[in-house]
């Protein structure tokens, strides 16, 4: 049903507004329309009540089902009493980083007013999230799960499951975002958690299966600073997409899932008519916080009995061997025809390598976290729209080095610039006792190598260059680094940060800004008609008058 509020437009003027901003970006692709309140509400996912965020009265968020190449229009009211912004993890925007929904490309909505998103699920499949972006928001909610189906005719290396379910894990604190925030702003860090969440519960989640039938799952960590691991009683787990990239059918017995990871799996109900344990824990954590849920057969004889099934904890070997057993299903298709494996990444030659170390430390006796020493403090106009409107004195071009400098932590807006269809490495150096996760907007990388220690040119005589897992997120272990090849075949300005959100609040991220002098829309589309302007781009136009 429709809604209109402060700042919203009848839905047959939306309608029109919308069809006429996106004709440029696929005339022949279905359109579907989501039109969102996001309010406050009291949740209680740990026993206690807490000031949530919610998306049409619904913590966690609705998910958003599509097909490939689907325009997708959400409009978002902000009932809030601050600035609000949604992005969109995994999800491309190719040729439009104008829509990302992080505050370096789009302006936040103000309170009490909307914005229509324009997007397309331009050539990708498969399980991703969306979230707030802005001010520590993700510890409130906001979130829900965003799955893009393959389309009518192109081939899926499995068959059609019994059910498909959208499963958001993370950890959890009982604080409100705003006491959490202001802990940050402090200088201080945040402690552990209080707990984990299955779908927003921090216990009583429940699914229902039938003996015998097939399940997917599709599996993201939306948690704040802790990966987790994820496993089903009595139950084996085929493993079948890696966000967007249909992986090798490994069956595993639990997976790890680290922040902002997507994994889909399989699971048959083949055990005796019962109820099982689902069962979520923290890795490398003191104490181990964990939570259940139950699988519930519909022919079930009884409860779940006995104590959960243990998981692993702290041994850092065996989720690094996991993650290498994660890789491509070279012959499935992906959101096109033809094989995964017909891109032959590691036949093509680098143009670039960058190495990003992460570090810790403090700045005017507060804490910081940095890339290459460099943390980032947002500017006061978002960097897409000064980039576009060429206003001078926002950012500065390669204000981070590509490689670690070993100076001490500073403050500054960083951004890297890179060229447009270029072919680079990028080498994750992690020197902390710490799991890191980083996340890159607009593109999938190929994950080719992953080790202790330190990183060296010779470390490359190890990668992976034929079945790399395909992704948008990847981990790298303590004392130990992370390679990943990227086809830079996406101008935009694109968020790469750590998905430590204490980390990202404080400074742990940067922007790519893959240029190209071609005002070609082939190669980049123009600002939106209805995007909102703020900062130093406030009062120019989109289009010319």
């Amino acid at each position: 049903m429709s809604r209109e509020s402060a700042g919203s437009l009848p839905s047959s003027v939306l309608l029109l507004a919308a069809v006429s901003l996106v004709a440029i970006v696929a005339a022949e692709s279905p359109y579907r329309f989501f039109d969102w309140n996001v309010t406050y509400g009291d949740i209680y996912p740990l026993g206690v009540r807490q000031r949530g965020i919610l998306i049409d009265g619904a913590f966690p968020g609705p998910d958003i089902h599509c097909v490939t190449n689907d325009n997708l229009i959400i409009n978002v009211h902000n009932s809030l009493n601050e600035p609000f912004l949604l992005s969109w993890n995994g999800m491309q925007q190719r040729r439009n980083s104008f829509v990302d929904g992080v505050y370096g490309t789009t302006c936040p909505i103000p309170p009490g007013k909307n914005y229509t998103y324009i997007l397309q699920a331009k050539d990708q499949i498969g399980s991703f999230y969306y979230f707030p972006s802005l001010a520590f928001h993700k510890a409130a909610g906001g979130f829900g799960g965003i799955r893009i189906l393959s389309r009518p005719g192109i081939p899926v290396p499995f068959a059609d499951p019994a059910g498909d379910y959208t499963i958001l894990i993370g950890d959890w604190y009982k604080s409100n975002h705003t006491d959490l925030r202001a802990r940050l702003d402090g200088g201080h860090k945040l402690p552990l958690a209080d707990g984990i969440l299955i779908n927003g519960r921090g216990s009583g989640y429940a699914l229902t299966v039938e003996q015998g039938k097939t399940y997917r799952l599709r599996i993201s960590n939306v948690g704040l600073q802790n990966s987790v691991n994820f496993r089903i009683q009595n139950h084996k787990m085929k493993l079948v997409e890696v966000e967007g990239t249909h992986t090798l059918q490994t069956t595993y017995s639990s997976l790890d899932v680290h922040l902002g990871q997507s994994y889909s799996v399989l699971f048959t109900a083949d055990q005796p008519g019962q109820d099982y344990y689902i069962v979520v824990s923290s890795r490398w954590t003191t104490p181990i916080l964990t939570t259940t849920g139950v699988l519930h057969y519909s022919n079930s004889a009884g409860p779940v009995s006995g104590p959960p099934p243990g998981g692993p904890t702290d041994q850092v070997d065996w989720s690094l061997n996991q993650a290498r057993s994660i890789r491509t299903n070279l012959t499935a298709s992906g959101p096109r025809p033809n094989p995964q494996g017909s891109y032959h990444y590691g036949m093509i030659n680098l143009t670039r390598s960058i190495v990003l170390a992460n570090s810790a430390g403090q700045v005017n006796r507060k804490q910081r976290y940095a890339v290459n020493s460099v943390s980032f403090i947002p500017a006061d106009t978002p960097l897409k729209l000064a980039d576009y409107f060429k206003i001078q004195g926002v950012f500065k071009e390669n204000s981070i080095s590509s490689r670690p400098t070993g100076g001490g932590i500073y403050l500054d807006t960083s951004v890297l610039t890179t060229d447009y269809r270029t072919f680079i490495e990028i080498v994750f150096q992690n020197n902390e006792d710490i799991v890191q996760s980083w996340h890159l907007d607009g593109y999938s990388f190929w994950v080719v190598g992953l080790d202790g220690g330190q990183w060296t040119t010779a470390s490359r005589n190890q990668y992976n260059l034929r079945d790399a897992v395909s992704r948008s997120t990847t981990q790298v272990y303590p004392k130990s680094w992370t390679a990943i090849y990227i086809a830079l075949d996406n101008v935009g300005m694109w968020n790469l940060r750590s998905e430590y959100w204490a980390r990202q609040y404080l400074g742990q991220q940067f922007y790519l800004r893959v240029f190209t002098t071609s005002t070609s829309l082939r190669d980049e589309y123009p600002i939106p008609k209805n995007a909102l302007l703020c900062g130093r781009a406030a009062g120019r136009h989109t289009r010319p008058m």
